[in-house]
């Protein structure tokens, strides 16, 4: 019984890429980071389109999320990206960059 195990280890080992020689592989592009820490004074105001391109243009984020109570969001990481938590009058509580 123990052929089977390593017959299977031993197949698909011989499924793993092999790098070409003299070529480095590519670096992972590097993404814009978000600052959601210059934005404090923005806390407890109301949410508006005019602000989203302030906190956009402050934070340095290339996209930006409005979260609202009982909102359903992606749980992918994103460093650019600049979410607005708001309450349910539409007031801003919080930001975080992800």
């Amino acid at each position: 019984m123990r052929v089977v195990p390593i017959a299977v280890l031993l197949a698909s080992a011989a499924c793993t890429p092999v790098e070409m020689r003299g070529e480095a592989p590519a670096a992972p592009p590097v993404a814009a980071a978000c600052n959601a820490g210059s934005l404090g004074d923005l806390v407890g105001k109301r949410a508006s389109d005019a602000r989203a391109d302030v906190m956009q243009t402050r934070s340095g984020a290339r996209t930006l999320r409005w979260i609202a109570p009982n909102t359903a969001v992606t749980m992918d990481f994103r460093p650019d990206r600049l979410n607005v938590y708001v309450d349910a009058k539409g007031r801003i509580e919080r930001f975080t960059c992800a």
